[in-house]
């Protein structure tokens, strides 16, 4: 175990800058415990890690179990935004100013690591969120090792790529995965070690590399992308919800993508985080229709 504490140059919030990297309320990978402690677990080129942040007034200290320790520890802070640059960010509609203004601690989190994200990005391909976050959970724990240090059996790493490509399809089939995802986590397996050395390119060259594995297209590519790299203008496009929450937000109205874009056009560089911004405090658009029904493959 080691241990050490960081202190951040500009305000930070700890809850929505980790909030992304959290797959839904039963993730095995990520907690929070009631004495304000967050937990996360990680594949590392070293090994698995497991990771303990505490916030306090001295600063962020974090400590740190397993083989991949020494590469987590020098990670964490971009965990929590320490390479988010929004020097060039002065939103002028006054919406988007109030959000930022609301929100000042909001950082974009850079894992720096391809493979967790991008394995949990498939899954949620074409799902609802809950069916997305139970094959999450499923999958972690049939495939995923337990974490390294103090919580154990109570969290698991996400699974290598050797052990995804080492579950039968019955296992598969009991995790809630369909033949198309299963084909899509299986391709980025034989190819992880080719996609993790992404994180040495730029974000756009590395989205392309990701988008040449069969099944991964543009808004799988975004998602990882938001997450591996803190991109801040990744837009997720092909996104059954965020046309509607953009455009409820910055006109009243629902939109499809092409508008989307169009009214996020005038913030690039910086489209994701102001995707992100209106996640965090945005009046919600009204439904338009019942909600998707949750489908289970492990009775079929």
């Amino acid at each position: 175990m080691r241990s050490t504490t960081w202190q951040p140059d500009r305000l930070l919030d700890v809850a929505r800058t980790l909030g992304p990297l959290r797959r839904g309320p039963g993730d095995p990978s990520f907690r929070r415990d009631p004495d304000g402690v967050w937990w996360r677990t990680t594949t590392t080129p070293d090994g698995p890690a497991t990771v303990a942040i505490r916030v306090d007034r001295e600063g962020v200290h974090h400590a740190a179990w397993g083989p991949g320790t020494d590469w987590v520890m020098e990670t964490v802070p971009r965990w929590l935004g320490a390479e988010d640059d929004r020097s060039d960010f002065r939103p002028t509609d006054p919406i988007v100013a109030r959000l930022d203004h609301r929100f000042p601690g909001l950082r974009l989190a850079r894992t720096n690591r391809i493979w967790d994200t991008l394995i949990a990005a498939i899954i949620e391909q074409k799902v609802t969120s809950v069916e997305a976050h139970q094959a999450w959970r499923s999958l972690l724990l049939t495939a995923g090792d337990p974490a390294p240090g103090p919580v154990g059996e109570r969290m698991r790493v996400p699974p290598t790529p050797e052990a995804l490509l080492a579950l039968t399809d019955w296992q598969w089939h009991r995790c809630g995965m369909d033949g198309q995802r299963r084909r899509t986590l299986r391709a980025a397996a034989t190819v992880a070690q080719r996609l993790e050395a992404g994180v040495q390119m730029s974000a756009p060259d590395a989205s392309k590399r990701l988008q040449v594995v069969p099944g991964v297209g543009i808004w799988t590519a975004a998602e990882t992308m938001q997450r591996a790299f803190g991109d801040p203008d990744a837009v997720s496009v092909g996104d059954y919800h965020v046309p509607s929450l953009v455009g409820w937000a910055l006109i009243g109205e629902h939109i499809d993508d092409e508008r989307m874009l169009e009214l996020l056009e005038p913030f690039r560089p910086h489209r994701q985080r102001v995707v992100r911004l209106i996640e965090c405090g945005a009046p919600r658009p009204p439904r338009r229709g019942p909600r998707a029904p949750i489908r289970s493959y492990r009775s079929i």
